[in-house]
């Protein structure tokens, strides 16, 4: 049991010392997820990850894990390899389902996840996926599937386990692999990471980038919420929301443990990350305003 009298499996809210300045800074900032917010957001970090970048690690670039221009990923592992194989971390970057990608030049977004990942006892792998309106629903999840396939069947070359994979989105990240896990046939990956995710289609928000990614179409849309084959997946379940995520992701993170816990499941492991917002949940991975890093290894490497 947590000092709170929680299951064990349960979290509550965790809070960085080294954060306190930037959350006084990020709670002036509207929760909602627009270009001002962005910008600011990006000011307030990008000075957080001065003299964090690669060192010693060995990054590949552009790896093809399907026939689509954007089926790519990115592998980071240590410059000086051990002998024992290392568990692994996927990465799925967010963007509204129409936009984003795994890296950009002069941003330390998304490297600081792979480079996070090295310097905590993993391989890191960063993917990116198709793009909406050209590619919807399920082509993101589908683009996470492949990506894991890729992933078991080569990640040994790089230093990596295959039996130890574990898949991480944020954003509209979360969503496609959250409807991978959904959708799963076949070997499952060792764990998955939801953070600031989105779960069921029937109560989402219906903006234009719902729209771009899931259509339009009523009749398919009754049948697209993939809320119940989350909720009663095996795979560990690592969920996540910041403090200061706008509503539909608050109302979402707990509409997927309400489900969970309807369906008399064991709960995941759920945290509540103070002072961040939407976006510095994972831009401050490998900073030390990190607050989310740390959980995670607490959910890979303490038992459960």
């Amino acid at each position: 049991m947590t000092a709170d009298g929680l299951p064990a499996a349960w979290q509550h809210r965790v809070m960085n010392a080294a954060n306190i300045p930037l959350a006084r800074e990020l709670r002036t900032l509207s929760p909602q997820v627009t270009p001002a917010t962005i910008t600011a957001t990006t000011a307030l970090v990008a000075p957080l990850h001065a003299g964090r970048g690669a060192t010693d690690e060995r990054i590949t670039r552009d790896l093809r894990y399907g026939p689509a221009e954007r089926n790519r990923l990115d592998i980071f592992e240590p410059g000086k390899r051990g002998a024992a194989p290392l568990p692994v971390l996927v990465f799925v970057h967010g963007g509204g389902f129409v936009m984003g990608d795994k890296t950009a030049p002069g941003s330390p977004m998304y490297d600081n996840v792979g480079l996070w990942a090295v310097r905590n006892g993993f391989i890191g792998v960063n993917m990116t996926y198709r793009l909406a309106p050209e590619a919807q629903w399920p082509a993101g999840s589908d683009d996470v599937s492949a990506t894991v396939s890729w992933v078991r069947e080569n990640i040994g070359a790089h230093g990596g386990d295959p039996t130890k994979i574990f898949v991480m989105g944020q954003s509209a990240g979360a969503v496609h692999v959250a409807g991978y896990i959904a959708r799963l046939r076949g070997t499952p990956p060792a764990g998955a990471l939801l953070i600031s995710g989105l779960y069921d289609t029937d109560t989402m928000s219906r903006d234009e980038r719902f729209h771009a990614y899931f259509g339009s179409d009523e009749a398919k849309l009754e049948h697209t919420s993939f809320l119940r084959e989350l909720a009663g997946t095996d795979v560990p379940l690592f969920v996540v929301v910041a403090e200061l995520d706008p509503y539909d992701f608050q109302n979402q993170f707990v509409t997927l443990l309400e489900a969970r816990v309807r369906r008399r499941l064991p709960p995941p492991r759920f945290v509540q990350l103070e002072g961040h917002n939407h976006f510095t949940t994972v831009w401050c991975m490998n900073t030390s305003a990190d607050t989310l890093g740390p959980e995670i290894r607490k959910f890979v490497f303490e038992p459960r």
